[in-house]
C-alpha cells in the first residue's frame, strides 16, 4: 500500500515539471520581455540547483528519515515555484527557478530510497516501473492542463501554471507523509548489495543476508576510505554504472526537450505540430508497454537490459539519420523515433536505480543514487548547448554521429557491468602476506642414551647356587 501511495505522490509531484518547464523559456524571454539571456540563465540555474541538491539530499536520506527529506524538499520546491507568481524582475525570477530546481531534485533520491524500502526484491522492478510511468503521466498531464489554461500574451498568463505546480508538490508531500506514518526505517543493508539483500536484481547475487563479498562489499570498503565518489571511481561495477547512466542520458534525455525538436524543425523541416505528436507517442508507448515489459524481462539481469537499451538508442539514431534521405516521410520517421526511444525507456528506468542501490556502499544508498543523478543532470544540462552549437554551425553529421557513438558507449559500459558483477569476489579483509624465503630446517641434536649394561647369561649352575 505504501508503494502505491508513493507512485501516486510521484505522479502528482511531476505536474509541476510539466506545468512550468515547457513554457518558462518563452514566458521569460518574450512574455516578460527579459530576453533570451535571462531565459537561458533560468534554465541553467534550475540545472545548477538540481546538480547541487541531488548528492546532498541523498546523504540526508541516508542519515535521516527519507520520508521527512522527501516531504520537506517538495515543500521547498512548492515555495520556490509559488514565488514566481510575484517575480516582476529578472533577479526574483532567477532565484525562484534556482529554489524550484533545488527542491524538485532533492526529493528524487529520497523517493527512490522510499521505493527501495517499501518494496521487496520480487516486486522492486515493478514498483520502479509504475513510479516511472506515473511520473511520465504526471508530466504529460501537467503540460496538457497548463497548455489549456495559460496565456503567454499576458504578464500574469503563467501564474496559473505556477499555482498548479505548487499545489501538486504540496499534495504530493501530504500523500508521502501519510504513507510514511508508522513505517519503520529498515537497516541500510536491507536495500544494498553489501549483504545480498537485493537478491538477483542485477542478474547475479547471493541469497538475502548471505554476507558474501561482491561489488557492494568492494564499494563499502572504498567508501569507508574516501567517500561515495571514491567508491564509484574505484569499484568497477559502480564506475561503469555511472558511465552507462551518463551515456544513456546524453543519448536521449539531454536532447528530448530541445536538441531533437531543433533537429526536426531546422534540419528535417517538419511541422512544429509533429513535435507535440512525437512527445504524445512517447508517453503512450511507455504507458502501453511498461507493465508488459516488466513481466517479459523479469528474469533478465539488469546489465543485459541496459545493453538492450543502448542498442535501442542506436536504432533510434539510425532512423533519425535515415530521415535525411527520405524527406517525404521525415515527419513519420521523427515521430516513430520517439516511440522507439520509449521502448528503451520501459526497460531503463525499472532497472537502473535498483541496480545502483545493489552496488552502493552499505549505508550510503541515498548518497550513491544522488551522486549518480547529479552526474546525469550535469551532462544532460550540457546537451542543449551541444545541440545548439552543432546544429547552428550546420554540423548535422557530427550531431548524429556523436549520439550514435555515445549510444554504442552505453552498450559497451553495460557489458562491462555484466563482467564486473560476474567476476569472482575478492576477499579484501585478509591482509596480503609478505613472501618469506624458505628456511633450511635445522635438525635438533640427537640425544645420546647411556649404554645399557649387559648382564652375563644365566646358567643352570647359577640357579642351583641361588
Amino acid at each position: 500500500m505504501r508503494a502505491k501511495l508513493l507512485v501516486l505522490a510521484s505522479s502528482i509531484g511531476m505536474l509541476g515539471w510539466g506545468a512550468v518547464l515547457p513554457y518558462q523559456y518563452a514566458y521569460a524571454a518574450d512574455t516578460r520581455g527579459w530576453g533570451p539571456l535571462v531565459a537561458a540563465a533560468a534554465s541553467s540555474l534550475f540545472s545548477v540547483g538540481a546538480l547541487v541538491a541531488a548528492p546532498l539530499a541523498g546523504r540526508l536520506a541516508d542519515r535521516f528519515n527519507p520520508v521527512t527529506v522527501a516531504v520537506l524538499a517538495q515543500l521547498f520546491a512548492a515555495a520556490g515555484v509559488a514565488s514566481l507568481v510575484f517575480a516582476d524582475v529578472p533577479g526574483v525570477f532567477l532565484a525562484g527557478m534556482l529554489v524550484f530546481g533545488l527542491g524538485l531534485t532533492a526529493a528524487m533520491p529520497a523517493k527512490q530510497v522510499l521505493a527501495l524500502n517499501w518494496s521487496s526484491g520480487d516486486d522492486r522492478r515493478k514498483v520502479f516501473a509504475y513510479k516511472f510511468t506515473g511520473e511520465s503521466l504526471g508530466m504529460a498531464l501537467g503540460s496538457f492542463l497548463a497548455g489549456q489554461i495559460i496565456d503567454l500574451d499576458r504578464a500574469d498568463g503563467l501564474d496559473i501554471g505556477f499555482v498548479l505546480a505548487a499545489g501538486g508538490f504540496a499534495l504530493s508531500s501530504a500523500i508521502i507523509a501519510i504513507a510514511g506514518r508508522g513505517a519503520l526505517r529498515p537497516a541500510a543493508s536491507s536495500v544494498t548489495g553489501a549483504t545480498g539483500a537485493v537478491g538477483t536484481i542485477g542478474g547475479v547475487g547471493g541469497a538475502a543476508g548471505s554476507g558474501a563479498a561482491g561489488p557492494g562489499a568492494d564499494a563499502s570498503a572504498a567508501a569507508h576510505r574516501g567517500g561515495v565518489l571514491r567508491a564509484i571511481a574505484t569499484t568497477p561495477a559502480l564506475r561503469w554504472t555511472a558511465v552507462v547512466t551518463v551515456a544513456l542520458a546524453l543519448g536521449f534525455y539531454a536532447q528530448f526537450e530541445s536538441g531533437l525538436p531543433a533537429y526536426g524543425i531546422t534540419v528535417l523541416d517538419i511541422d512544429p505540430a509533429s513535435i507535440g505528436i512525437a512527445a504524445a507517442v512517447n508517453c503512450i508507448v511507455i504507458v502501453a508497454l511498461q507493465v508488459v515489459m516488466v513481466r517479459a524481462t523479469a528474469k533478465r539481469g539488469a546489465p543485459a537490459l541496459l545493453m538492450a537499451v543502448g542498442g535501442i538508442w542506436v536504432l533510434a539514431w539510425l532512423v533519425l539519420s535515415s530521415a535525411l534521405l527520405a524527406p517525404g516521410i521525415a515527419s513519420a520517421l521523427f515521430v516513430m523515433t520517439y516511440g522507439i526511444f520509449a521502448v528503451g525507456e520501459t526497460m531503463y528506468s525499472p532497472v537502473l536505480n535498483p541496480l545502483t542501490a545493489q552496488l552502493a556502499p552499505a549505508g550510503m544508498v541515498g548518497q550513491t543514487l544522488g551522486t549518480i543523478a547529479a552526474l546525469q543532470t550535469a551532462f544532460s544540462a550540457a546537451g542543449p548547448l551541444i545541440a545548439g552549437v552543432l546544429l547552428g554551425a550546420g554540423l548535422t553529421d557530427v550531431f548524429l554521429g556523436m549520439h550514435l557513438a555515445v549510444s554504442l558507449l552505453a552498450v559497451f559500459a553495460a557489458w562491462r557491468i555484466k563482467r564486473a558483477m560476474a567476476a569472482p569476489p575478492v576477499d579484501r579483509v585478509a591482509e596480503p602476506r609478505v613472501r618469506e624465503e624458505p628456511r633450511v630446517r635445522e635438525e635438533p641434536p640427537v640425544r645420546e642414551e647411556p649404554p645399557v649394561r649387559e648382564e652375563p647369561p644365566t646358567t643352570p649352575i647359577d640357579l642351583v647356587r641361588a
